[in-house]
């Protein structure tokens, strides 16, 4: 009775254990997330820990009014997505992304970044 209980723990530790790895999380971000960066950043850059569909990704780098400060559609290659931005006033800004693994699954995330002292 214990090694078929056994055995089926094992298995449900594996099988959870690469469900969590069937998705593309954020690995890094540039600016870094919740950083403060002296000079205003041109680019936010978003790299992956899988590939992504750029069909199906997006971000969008807002101030704290609201107001969208990026460029518009963002350049995804493989693993990276890069959107340009706007000049940049000191402040607060939230980066919200959104990305579509190349297995077909859906992630989506936020965070700030503080451009200024």
């Amino acid at each position: 009775m214990r090694i078929p209980l056994l055995a089926s723990a094992a298995f449900l530790a594996v099988f959870a254990a690469s469900a969590a790895y069937a998705h593309a999380f954020l690995d890094h971000a540039e600016p870094r997330v919740g950083s403060t960066v002296s000079t205003a950043p041109k680019e936010v850059v978003l790299t992956f820990s899988q590939k992504i569909e750029p069909a199906f990704s997006s971000v969008e780098v807002s101030d704290g009014n609201g107001a969208r400060v990026d460029q518009g559609k963002p350049n995804v290659s493989a693993t990276t997505m890069r959107v340009g931005l706007k000049p940049l006033q000191p402040g607060t800004y939230r980066v919200r992304w959104q990305v579509l693994s190349t297995d077909t699954h859906s992630t989506e995330g936020n965070f700030t970044f503080q451009v200024g002292k």
